[in-house]
């Protein structure tokens, strides 16, 4: 088994603390991270379980005991969330990544500025529906959302990225015109909310065309606001880190495959 694994397997793994050293645990609190800021992490991805991922392969190392299409789970620790999360939208950026046709090979060939010539010269191909660039390699547009999502076993927040690609754009652009909506009135006048003071549900559906079935992400609504002063100091700690492109993301399963529409992004 390799390390990295290993390492998944052990976080998959449940245990419960000894009960004689609750106590210390407590009492210890955070110790021996102290010197760890959120610049020192990695940042993973929120994926919702496609028919054909391989965490549904039990053949494939990538395999996930108990997961399902349209089970969310994250791609680092490989925990599993069911089909629906709460989370709060943090920062948002949207990348242009470049591919080679699986046709042809397939492989991640590099990210392009949103104002380059690669980007602003690539045409829809009516047929797949695909951004094809100059060179004949594919575009691929991610719409990354940098947020904290809640742990539903432990009720704590951790820091995720939610990437929105192919059928997923629509659901992120309507996600972000909804986040822009939110305001409350303030000594008469409308002030518009930061993304992270509110409280959103994202769950799993189905969808289908013609060409298959796939899992997407669905915005269930307003959960609520965010009432925790230390949480709110964290997503404005997280939201500066997107807007100052001081965060790291931990790697994108897409880009180590051979493909542009392995994991979430779906080909049609």
């Amino acid at each position: 088994m390799s390390e990295s694994k290993e390492v998944a397997t052990k976080a998959e793994t449940a245990v419960a603390i000894p009960k004689e050293l609750l106590g210390s645990f407590v009492e210890d609190s955070g110790a021996g991270t102290e010197n760890i800021g959120a610049d020192d992490m990695k940042i993973p991805f929120l994926r919702i379980a496609q028919p054909l991922s391989p965490e549904l392969n039990k053949k494939h190392e990538n395999f996930i005991e108990g997961t399902e299409a349209g089970t969310i789970f994250n791609t680092v620790t490989r925990q599993l969330f069911g089909e629906e999360v709460n989370v709060i939208p943090c920062g948002y950026i949207k990348k242009y990544l470049e591919f080679i046709p699986r046709e042809k090979g397939g492989g991640f060939q590099g990210e392009h500025a949103p104002n380059s010539q690669e980007v602003l010269t690539a045409i829809r191909d009516k047929q797949t529906n695909k951004d094809i660039m100059t060179n004949g390699n594919e575009l691929v547009v991610s719409a990354q959302h940098y947020c904290k999502f809640q742990d539903p076993e432990t009720g704590g927040w951790q820091s995720a990225i939610i990437d929105m690609k192919s059928t997923n754009l629509k659901i992120s652009r309507q996600w972000n015109t909804m986040i822009q909506m939110q305001e409350v009135k303030h000594k008469g006048k409308l002030v518009k909310l930061p993304s992270f003071g509110v409280i959103w549900t994202l769950r799993s559906e189905e969808a289908s065309n013609e060409k298959g079935r796939w899992n997407q992400w669905k915005v269930s609504g307003r959960q609520g606001y965010v009432e925790d002063t230390d949480l709110y100091k964290d997503c404005r700690e997280l939201s500066s880190m997107v807007s100052e492109g001081t965060v790291q993301a931990s790697d994108d399963p897409d880009l180590d495959a051979n493909t542009s529409d392995s994991g979430e992004a779906i080909p049609f």
